[in-house]
């Protein structure tokens, strides 16, 4: 099998540094080009299943992937690989105008995320972690998908917590940084073992 794991194009929110977590925020315009020049990019995939988080620009983003296919490939949402919840932390800004991070727990969450404080109503790296893998082992033994390219529409870090699964041990959590919007990291998996063939590849100049 192998998987397309992406993370959801470009959202108002990213452009103002706001947190989303579980917020239901839509693509941009510009997020909603990136996810149509993905899409131009992958159009030779041949896709047969999707899953998605729920949360409408992972949606979105899946379906404006699979907009080039002419043939009609299922979509399926599954909370697990939603975005981390950041409960009371939702819609602040993190950044400001200079990048700088201005919220001390978000400080934490991108430079020392394994001591992320679980926010209230929240969730931490481990509830994160723990729910992206118990979505990556039952997809990787489930014999109807072996043969199966599947594409997987997510969140920054969402993919990095599952992508855990493929890292080598001792990998940092962001593996260097948060995943691209639109970033694509393909792995095949083969008997068990997975193997990247791609990392957050972004495909932005495809016309």
């Amino acid at each position: 099998m192998i998987f397309y794991i992406v993370r959801h194009g470009v959202t108002e929110w990213n452009t103002l540094k706001k947190v989303q977590g579980a917020m239901d925020i839509p693509l941009a315009e510009e997020g909603i080009l990136l996810a149509r020049r993905t899409g131009e990019a992958l159009r030779d995939i041949p896709f047969d299943i999707c899953f998605t988080s729920p949360l409408k620009r992972a949606r979105q983003t899946a379906e404006l992937i699979l907009e080039p296919h002419p043939e009609k490939i299922p979509v399926v949402e599954d909370r697990r690989i939603q975005e981390i919840d950041f409960g009371v932390l939702e819609g602040s800004r993190f950044k400001d105008e200079n990048g700088r991070v201005i919220n001390e727990q978000m400080a934490v969450f991108f430079q020392d995320p394994e001591h992320f404080q679980r926010p209230e109503h929240g969730e931490n790296i481990a509830d994160i972690c723990g729910r992206t893998r118990e979505f990556w082992l039952e997809k990787i033994q489930d014999p109807s998908l072996q043969d199966k390219t599947i594409l997987v529409a997510s969140h920054g870090c969402a993919v990095r917590a599952l992508l855990r699964n493929v890292y080598p041990e001792g990998t940092p959590f962001w593996n260097g940084c948060v995943p691209p919007n639109c970033g694509i990291n393909s792995v095949e998996v083969k008997d068990g073992h997975a193997e990247f063939l791609a990392q957050d590849r972004v495909f932005a100049d495809v016309r």
